[in-house]
């Protein structure tokens, strides 16, 4: 298992140039993170999106994988392993400079299953990152503003697969917002499916059913 000590902390980059910059708010973290590539954002939100995953850590190190030098893009802690997944179609690491007033951490890629991801599978899970682009500001602008109760509610409301429309009309004496923001927070969790968002935009038809009614 990955030691943590030394996959808690990014290594700073100096901005490719031509580059866009992406920043977001990490709920699983609770800090910013920050991004140089598109499919690195991506990547980001299947993590983010994933009830396995405990945390995570962007740029972590660089590994050793067939004779390069690789900058793993994330290490990853799952419920049952870990894992650093490098992003095939990005650059190596020996193109990325690191910034001069950080050294570079060295991984042991033998420590951790090294997963690469190609294009092709960000491509295929468009849909669902999109959606979560659009779920992960509820969960952010309004945390701490959920009453402890709600949640549990909404559990029990959705015991049976309701529209979310529905869901917003069952609770009338909270804001929509905050209803969202209870509801998203319990996909966050895995404590609710929403399966049609893997191909369907989200929105008030989106269907949602409790995964443990009775937690």
């Amino acid at each position: 298992m990955a030691d943590t000590l030394h996959v808690t902390k990014p290594v700073a980059l100096g901005r490719p140039r031509g580059a866009h910059r992406f920043e977001a708010f990490s709920p699983k973290l609770a800090r910013r993170v920050m991004f140089y590539r598109r499919a690195l954002l991506e990547q980001w939100l299947l993590l983010e999106a994933n009830p396995r995953v405990i945390t995570f850590c962007e740029r972590p190190g660089y590994v050793l994988l067939n004779k390069d030098r690789h900058l793993a893009d994330f290490w990853v802690r799952y419920v049952d392993h870990d894992e650093f997944v490098v992003l095939s179609d990005l650059l190596k690491a020996s193109d990325v400079a690191a910034s001069p007033a950080h050294p570079r951490t060295e991984l042991n890629a033998s420590i951790s299953d090294v997963r690469f991801v190609a294009s092709a599978e960000l491509a295929a899970a468009r849909a669902w990152t999109d959606n979560w682009q659009r779920i992960l500001p509820y969960l952010i602008a309004n945390r701490g503003a959920v009453p402890v109760t709600l949640p549990r509610a909404i559990i029990q409301f959705v015991d049976k697969p309701r529209r979310l429309l529905d869901i917003e009309r069952g609770f009338p004496t909270s804001e929509p917002v905050i209803v969202r923001a209870a509801l998203f927070g319990l996909l966050h969790t895995g404590r609710v499916n929403a399966s049609s968002l893997q191909t369907q935009p989200l929105s008030l038809l989106t269907s949602f059913t409790a995964l443990d009614p009775t937690s």
